[in-house]
């Protein structure tokens, strides 16, 4: 049996491996819509560690009576990367 990979799925592989790491904002909002997601469905076990400490170091989130509820400048964060990945 061939283990070896395709030259263009080594080669995609490979150059992935080069990529220097994303930043931690970066890292954050890519996260920020599945982030709401799970909050919104109660599911705050989902969200990896430290994240909601940063959302709300950034006022992107905010607590509220023991909730956390998005500020404008999350709900204007969401905006752009729905529009981003539309």
């Amino acid at each position: 049996m061939n283990t070896q990979r395709p030259p263009h799925i080594a080669a995609t592989a490979q150059a992935l491996t080069c990529l220097p790491p994303a930043s931690r904002h970066d890292q954050l909002r890519l996260e920020l819509l599945a982030t709401v997601d799970s909050l919104q469905r109660r599911r705050a076990d989902l969200v990896c560690e430290g994240f909601i400490e940063d959302y709300v170091a950034l006022h992107w989130l905010e607590w509220n009576g023991g909730a956390l509820r998005l500020t404008v400048t999350g709900t204007n964060m969401c905006e752009q990367m729905r529009a981003r990945f539309n």
